[in-house]
């Protein structure tokens, strides 16, 4: 059992550290840059939507049009032509990747805007420019400096043909694109090429999407056109699903809730479904999201520039793309050239070196769009729990377990995990780290296992120590075993206050219960007791069946012990009472006494076997007290020594001198009823009526003092001490009370 504690201590410290490590900045880089390489590498290309289609320009394309390599230096009749062959092939959408923000010529830009124009579903690339720009001060200086994000919008008359217009700015380290955006929160929730190319795709969907959000309670829509007719031009489209995006990003129940509303829409069919359940997704999802590329260059069906403005080009590919309702990009894309413009290095460059082009990105950002399914990367708590998780088993395991037979667990386990986190990539989309616990936490497992092993004689003893602790006070165990005490030192006689409580009904319970089940009960009892107990700093606590013994230890009856212990006793009652409420069937009535005085503590027993407990007389009297709370229906009875000049403090009221089993004198008794400052009115009042009456029956007014205890009876009706003495005046004659007028003697039963 002792390597099984320090094998666990070895995993929570793998764990930890591992959860750390993947909780900072920089791991986030190794899991793009390893992880999500490996399982990219591992589930390999996948088939993309056929909604999307490039148009790709590549280093042929100039030369089969008769005109220069460069798209820049094309006349743009030639990209008028390509707009009106696509809109005569049915495409849905139509996305240039261009920078047309040049203006070339009237007649050219004319041609151009008219086939925009006509076309009605084109968008056009608004490149984004960031510029550093000075912070000035109130005394006109620099105050620092900036980065300032700007839009360059294509020659104003193509702008004003266009059906949209965007940017399609990528997250990006260098030439490594892992991220895209969906709206630009820099440039005013400007939404990109790829969400507005999903937009108008499924425009038909926009009546269902309005009535969708109706249902699901989104506020203030008087704001967002109610039909996409209105939405004429490029402003307007922006305007649309900048409020849009404002709407649903502004309270993050919607998305779930539009999810559930969409689900439950009569009379659509599978494909409208898919295509409003996109669009939720697209207006409440993230501003950023990771690209689920589906495989290499050339991996999203393509048709080249050149064949759909030379129509005697395409004999060369007959089986090309129907782009009937798809959406085209057209942009630049060589699957032959590595250093074309516009490249991103991706986990699916080609052993070339060509990297996915800027436009196949678009398009593969408007697929993930429209099947909501980019990447999922796992939350923060996830990631958290995995690392916790991993770090632990992997951790414990080296540690317990023979070195050997340790490493070959721990490959096994990381295997596994491998195999899952694949799976959850491949068939979920879901994006669970890899790099941490196989790169960092396996390793560090290791090390810490083996040197944990080294260290074992050292880490047993403090092991032992703290054994010893959980059935010793812990001065005594400091005793024991840092100074290497004889037992039979730790024995003596001291002052201190001795408190015993007890739980009633307890044979009753037992009888319903299987051991098993009493066990489990009463550890459960006995630990919200201890830690009421230990909130006051007990020194001795001793368990048996259904008792508490224990006891707080000073130097002489001023020490502030009998303070402690009369907060303690109102504290196990609250404990009492809570642990009572888990369980609505029990009915607990806790017992407490109190009494101080000398007492001894140490070693008892004999035939090798020791205890270490409490004996003397105010232990036995504290006993005897808990007994009497049953007899006066209280909870809380102390001798009156133990309360003696406490007043201030705490609520009390003598309940009469008592002759116990076994003692030659009465002895005073006071109620503990609560603390002074959280007593009741209610409290506060039956405690001076009540003495009010003993003090009558002392004086022996028996009228007057049966008089006050019924009429105390008739506003605490429970009150089990005027109860009592009720049934003792009933019981006897003035005769048969105590000649001591100041006094009622009552034996205890």
């Amino acid at each position: 059992m002792r390597r099984w504690g320090q094998s666990a201590i070895t995993g929570i410290v793998t764990a930890v550290c591992g959860a750390a490590f993947a909780l900072m900045p920089f791991s986030e880089r190794l899991e793009e840059n390893i992880g999500l390489w490996w399982l990219f590498t591992m589930r390999g290309a996948i088939q993309p939507p056929a909604e999307a289609v490039l148009v790709a320009i590549d280093g042929t394309t100039g030369a089969d049009l008769g005109l220069p390599r460069l798209p820049r230096d094309w006349p743009r009749t030639i990209h008028a032509q390509l707009t009106r062959n696509l809109v005569a092939e049915g495409a849905a959408v139509i996305v240039f990747d261009m920078d047309f923000s040049r203006v070339k010529g009237a007649y050219e830009d004319a041609v151009f805007a008219d086939a925009i124009n006509t076309a009605d579903r084109v968008v056009l690339f608004e490149p984004l420019v960031a510029k550093k720009q000075a912070v000035q001060t109130t005394d006109g200086g620099i105050g620092g400096w900036t980065w300032v994000e700007q839009k360059h919008s294509p020659s104003p008359q193509l702008a004003s043909a266009a059906k949209a217009l965007g940017p399609f700015p990528l997250p990006k380290l260098g030439r490594t694109a892992f991220e895209f955006w969906a709206f630009k929160p820099s440039t005013g929730n400007s939404p990109t090429t790829s969400a507005i190319a999903l937009q108008l795709y499924a425009m038909r969907q926009y009546d269902h999407l309005i009535t969708a959000l109706h249902r699901t309670g989104v506020q203030s829509l008087d704001l967002v056109p109610p039909s996409l007719a209105a939405a004429t031009d490029a402003p307007d489209s922006a305007r649309l699903m900048v409020s849009l995006r404002n709407r649903l990003s502004s309270d993050q129940g919607y998305g779930d809730r539009l999810q559930t509303v969409i689900a439950n829409m009569p009379g659509m069919s599978d494909r409208d479904r898919s295509e409003l359940e996109a669009l939720a997704a697209l207006y409440t999802g993230p501003d950023n999201r990771y690209l689920n590329f589906y495989g290499p260059p050339g991996t999203i069906a393509r048709v080249p520039f050149q064949m759909l403005v030379k129509p005697e080009l395409q004999l060369a590919m007959p089986n090309r793309p129907d782009l009937n309702g798809k959406v085209v990009f057209v942009g630049y894309s060589d699957l032959a050239e590595p250093e074309q413009p516009d490249r991103f290095y991706t986990v699916f460059t080609n052993e070339d070196g060509v990297d996915l082009s800027g436009v196949e990105i678009m398009a593969t950002a408007f697929a993930n769009l429209l099947t909501d399914r980019s990447l999922r990367p796992s939350s923060l708590m996830t990631t958290a729990i995995i690392a916790l998780a991993f770090g632990f088993v992997i951790g414990a395991a080296l540690y317990l377990l023979p070195a050997a037979i340790g490493l070959a667990f721990g490959v096994i386990v990381s295997a596994s995990y491998v195999a899952a986190a694949q799976w959850s990539f491949n068939t979920a989309d879901l994006w669970l780290p890899l790099a941490t616990p196989i790169l960092v936490q396996l390793p560090l497992a290791v090390l810490i296992g083996l040197m944990g092993q080294y260290l074992v004689e050292r880490r047993l003893e403090r092991r032992m120590s703290r054994a010893i602790s959980y059935y010793l006070p812990e001065n005594i165990v400091r005793d024991l075993t840092e100074k290497h005490l004889d037992p039979s030192k730790a024995d003596k006689v001291v002052y201190g206050t001795c408190l015993a409580t007890d739980m009633a009904g307890f044979t009753t319970i037992a009888e319903t219960k299987s051991p098993t089940e009493l066990a489990t009960f009463m550890n459960a009892y006995f630990d919200a007791i201890a830690h009421a107990l230990k909130r006051h700093a007990v020194d001795i606590t001793n368990f048996h069946a259904d008792t508490i013994m224990c006891a707080w230890i000073g130097t002489d009856p001023n020490s502030g012990t009998r303070k402690k212990a009369i907060l303690a006793a109102l504290d196990v009652m609250a404990a009492i009472d809570a642990f009572s409420q888990q369980d609505g069937s029990l009915q607990l009535n806790a017992r407490i006494g109190l009494q101080d005085g000398q007492f001894y503590v140490g070693h008892t027993g004999g035939g090798g076997r020791l205890a270490y407990t409490i004996l003397g007389d105010p232990a036995n009297t504290a006993s005897r007290l808990e007994s009497l709370n049953k007899q006066l229906g209280t909870h809380v009875l102390a001798a009156q020594s133990v309360v003696a000049g406490l007043s201030a403090g705490f609520l009390t009221r003598p309940v009469g001198s008592f002759r116990l089993v076994g003692k030659a004198e009465p002895l005073p008794v006071s109620e503990i009823v609560a603390q002074r400052a959280e007593a009741t009115d209610s409290q506060i009042e039956l405690c001076a009526r009540f003495t009010t009456a003993v003090d009558l029956l002392r004086a022996r007014k028996w009228n007057e003092g049966i008089s006050q205890l019924n009429s105390i009876l008739e506003k605490h009706e429970d009150d089990g001490p005027t109860r009592f003495y009720l049934a003792r005046c009933q019981q006897y004659t003035a005769e048969e009370w105590n000649s001591d007028p100041t006094i009622i003697l009552l034996d205890q039963k």
